[in-house]
């Protein structure tokens, strides 16, 4: 598939031709939401706890005497009936973890990025580089490519994306990500993804079906 690319000015430079294994492959919506899902769980640290009425800071003597005052017997304020007592069956320190196989995984991403193909979601620009970091510059850039929608840039991983990092950072509608850390989460959470060319060789390099 042909797409155009785009100079930093929004301008049209050139075309390419995306990868078909990568960008065309069939879109698999349950196997997306499985890898979301995965995400979603791994990033809960499942940390909650309820103390039980064993746990609870309250006196163990008997509350009031067996027989005679006409209420129902009760031998401790800890009980989960009570204002300040133990929680019955609270939540318990657990881990969320889910497993996904790698190929799964990467399938996953596969059908997602050819679902921002297909849905004109994905502008790729020949370079995006800054001199110095510069809010405002990033913003006539991202305005200029994206119209100003919320946006994910992905950057290669170099020294010198530093600058477009600490740049887009301030902006509240977009965010930068190392195209190694390709994620379901993060291309669903933005209308627009911008990638420039050389972001497209790292992305190539893993997802490229020869790569498995």
């Amino acid at each position: 598939m042909k797409v155009p690319v785009r100079n930093m000015a929004g301008e049209e430079v050139d075309t390419i031709e995306l990868p078909a294994d990568i960008f065309e492959v069939e879109i698999n919506v349950g196997l997306m939401h499985q890898a979301y899902v995965r995400q979603m769980a791994n990033a809960r640290r499942g940390t909650h706890k309820a103390k039980t009425r064993g746990e609870v800071n309250r006196t163990s003597a008997k509350w009031y005497r067996q027989k005679g005052t006409g209420r129902a017997r009760h031998g401790s304020r800890r009980a989960p009936i009570f204002v300040g007592g133990g929680k019955a069956h609270g939540p318990r320190p657990r881990s969320y973890a889910k497993r996904m196989p790698r190929k799964m995984r990467r399938a996953a991403l596969r059908s997602a990025l050819s679902a921002l193909v297909r849905d004109d979601q994905l502008v790729v620009v020949d370079d995006f580089t800054l001199a110095e970091p510069r809010t405002r510059e990033a913003a006539q850039v991202l305005q200029n490519l994206t119209g100003g929608a919320s946006t994910l840039v992905l950057l290669p991983g170099r020294e010198e994306d530093d600058a477009v990092k600490r740049s887009v950072r301030n902006l509240p509608y977009a965010r930068t990500l190392n195209a190694a850390y390709l994620n379901i989460r993060d291309l669903f959470r933005h209308d627009k993804v911008v990638m420039p060319l050389s972001a497209l060789d790292v992305i190539r390099s893993y997802l490229g079906t020869q790569e498995g």
